[in-house]
């Protein structure tokens, strides 16, 4: 697979904050701030547990980056990072209180409507990717959104390739129906 000058730039950019070059890791945290942010918002679906989530992610991929020996590796490595502090912040969510309605709640994602597509059917799209389980909403994310590939979001979600699968083939039915308005 040959890589894209974005892939290339991330590689140079993780190999001198490996370094202890401060800027590169500046520019990293620049280019990936938003994507793990997001990422961690379709796994709570809450903005304060997500960025609560992806600033500690930021910490330990701070702390860590100098032991990651594949450049190549970052952007699952990443994910995975946040991935595991979502999950802490859920478990203590749960065990401070039940999960609520309140949760279920989400913000609408800001989704650019396809070219010339119809503007009813990227808000369709919105809210039933929304509606979505937030499994299926982070593996639908990273896969669709991310352009990662399956292993990547299954490193990044810490599960098999063959659940990501399965998470994917559920979500594209529920959201086909959707927009076909079956549902």
């Amino acid at each position: 697979m040959d890589r894209t000058r974005e892939q290339l730039l991330d590689e140079y950019l993780v190999a001198s904050a490996r370094t202890g070059d401060r800027k590169a890791f500046d520019l990293l945290a620049q280019r990936w701030g938003r994507k793990l942010l997001a990422h961690a918002w379709r796994l709570t679906g809450d903005v304060d547990l997500a960025r609560e989530a992806a600033q500690d992610g930021w910490i330990e991929i701070v702390r860590g980056v100098d032991r990651l020996r594949d450049e190549r590796a970052f952007p699952a490595w990443a994910y995975q990072i946040v991935t595991r502090r979502c999950a802490r912040q859920i478990g203590r969510v749960r065990r401070d209180r039940a999960l609520t309605a309140a949760v279920a709640i989400e913000p609408v994602v800001d989704i650019a409507s396809p070219e010339g597509g119809d503007p009813g059917a990227s808000a369709r799209l919105r809210t039933a990717l929304a509606a979505l389980p937030e499994a299926q909403r982070a593996a639908v994310g990273l896969f669709y959104l991310e352009d990662m590939d399956i292993a990547e979001v299954a490193i990044a979600l810490n599960v098999p390739a063959g659940t990501v699968k399965t998470r994917l083939m559920h979500a594209r039915r529920t959201l086909r129906a959707v927009l076909e308005g079956d549902v």
